[in-house]
């Protein structure tokens, strides 16, 4: 593994702690970015949007998972571990590199600007692909070709298996695998073989959109390292049901004799969700990967340091204790908590990997035993603002005087509501809280933050905005809907509900100069320009 910016190397040995100095940066994921092509993708408006972030004075682009979307469009509900996702690819880019036409990318479909409207988009681009393959086959010159042969040999552990399993399940309409051919199913050695030979052109189709995927995506950080834009990526800790991971390697899930799972995963009731939150992602089988030493980890997270200088890792605690759901239950309210690996797993991955530069995201139940690991591995965990002023049992600890400096602090996350749409929603809203509830919560937050909303000071955002700025946390990362003073309809997900989630975007024209100048202004203040 080449030495990444955030891990310090003294004598023989790496720090364990990511080495951010004081910085500030915004989340946002690609899919909410400007364009005309119904979806934000990695072509011009992404540099565009790095060159805002760098305007402005931040470090850190932070973003949801990258992987290819299935069940409810969720990113974290992908279809492989390791593969991208081909809606993100820019068809401005395959048409420079002449795989597309004036034409394709000039005659386009109406598309809404506010929202991604999935299925649309998704069959619009996948035509468009499509032909992009096509003529790449017809007409790529040699070093191309020879580049996209190398691609594939060398992703070939991960992506054969991925590829094969994205054209059987295009060849059954998307049906999820268990119900394919049991041949199939199972894996069987003849089944497997004579589909490679019956779907090599769609197969070949996969693997170069996985190719013409990371050309890009390498581009688009390549260009942030040279705006000093560091990239923040996110590893949920499960992975989907219905994906190549666990067609391919069933003996790492708690799965039936049909390969439905017996056990799923989920979080019990919290401030999110009365009824916790059912995500029905197969139990990993922990014995049989410790067998193995953890070579599927292993890999996984080796394939995402090569594509982000910090991760993430969503639902930490879950590698301490998990809580297993019995498979068929409606709700998560009757799962129990279930010893996980624990330290062992980072201590195989910081052998193999020397530099472990991880976000620990520990919140929720968190116990002393899950910050027992974070703290032996010197990972910073998180604080969320909006949780600072109300019920939840770790509000003291959000809030700023409490702060460590090890900390990457936040206005609020993907599955928080925008700061705005918190301040003004009611009961029953995307949370638990009763209207008493709430007007303490809204009382303790003016007295703390010195917050007068008759409109003399600066709006709410703002205002949570700047708190953090001035916190000793080293990281501090605001959703790019607080930066925009959005209301609810911009939130990108209600935890523990199914559809109508990740779809919001935002008009380029509401990056103003005067809003990089003002986040400029703050970090400067506050010591947080890189």
């Amino acid at each position: 593994m080449g030495e990444n910016p955030h891990c310090r190397h003294t004598g023989n040995s790496w720090t364990r702690t990511v080495s951010f100095p004081r910085s500030s940066g915004i989340l946002l994921h690609p899919t909410s970015l400007p364009g005309p092509f119904g979806i934000g993708d990695l072509g011009p408006v992404a540099y565009e949007f790095a060159d805002f972030l760098a305007d402005s004075g931040q470090s850190i682009w932070q973003m949801l998972p990258l992987g290819p979307t299935g069940y409810g469009d969720s990113p974290y509900q992908c279809f492989s571990a390791f593969a991208g996702n081909p809606a993100l690819i820019s068809l401005s880019r395959l048409a420079d590199e002449g795989l597309l036409d004036a034409r394709d990318i000039d005659a386009l479909p109406e598309f809404s600007r506010e929202q991604v409207e999935y299925e649309r988009v998704n069959q619009f681009k996948q035509g468009k692909l499509s032909k992009a393959f096509a003529e790449f086959r017809s007409g790529a010159p040699q070093h191309r070709q020879q580049e996209f042969a190398q691609f594939v040999e060398a992703e070939r552990d991960w992506l054969a298996d991925y590829a094969l399993f994205r054209a059987l399940k295009d060849k059954v309409g998307g049906v999820a695998w268990p119900k394919w051919d049991p041949e199939l199913v199972s894996r069987k050695p003849a089944a497997v073989q004579r589909a490679r030979k019956e779907l090599a052109l769609q197969i070949g189709e996969q693997e170069f959109l996985q190719f013409v995927f990371f050309e890009q995506w390498n581009s688009l950080k390549e260009y942030c390292g040279q705006k000093r834009i560091h990239m923040m990526g996110d590893l949920p800790i499960y992975v989907a049901h219905d994906s190549a991971d666990v067609w391919a390697q069933p003996e790492y899930f708690h799965l039936d004799s049909h390969g439905g799972p017996t056990k799923v995963a989920g979080v019990p009731p919290d401030y999110f969700s009365a009824t916790g939150q059912l995500w029905g992602n197969p139990i990993y089988h922990w014995e049989r990967m410790a067998a193995d030493e953890y070579s599927w980890w292993i890999k996984r997270f080796r394939a995402a340091f090569s594509m982000f200088d910090m991760l993430r890792v969503d639902h930490f605690r879950g590698f301490e204790a998990y809580w297993e759901v019995p498979a068929g239950e409606r709700t998560a309210q009757n799962g129990k908590w279930v010893k996980g690996p624990g330290a062992e797993l980072f201590a195989v991955l910081e052998a193999k990997l020397e530099c472990l530069p991880i976000l620990a995201e520990n919140l929720g139940v968190i116990t002393p035993e899950v910050e027992a690991i974070r703290e032996r591995f010197g990972f910073p965990g998180m604080a969320i603002l909006q949780f600072a002023f109300g019920n939840d049992p770790q509000g003291p600890s959000f809030r700023p005087h409490n702060y460590p400096r090890n900390l990457v602090a936040y206005t609020g996350t993907h599955d928080n509501d925008t700061v705005i749409g918190w301040w003004t929603s009611k009961p029953g809203e995307g949370s638990i809280r009763t209207e008493e509830d709430i007007r303490k919560e809204r009382q303790f937050t003016r007295t703390y933050l010195g917050y007068d909303d008759t409109g003399i000071s600066e709006p709410i955002n703002w205002v949570f905005i700047r708190s953090l700025m001035a916190s000793v946390a080293d990281t501090v990362v605001f959703p790019l809907q607080d930066v925009l003073g959005e209301g609810a309809q911009a939130r990108m997900n209600v935890p523990g509900t199914a559809t109508g989630n990740w779809r919001w975007r935002f008009r380029g024209e509401r990056l103003t100069e005067d809003i990089a100048s003002r986040l400029r202004k703050i970090a400067s203040i506050y010591d947080r320009l890189s």
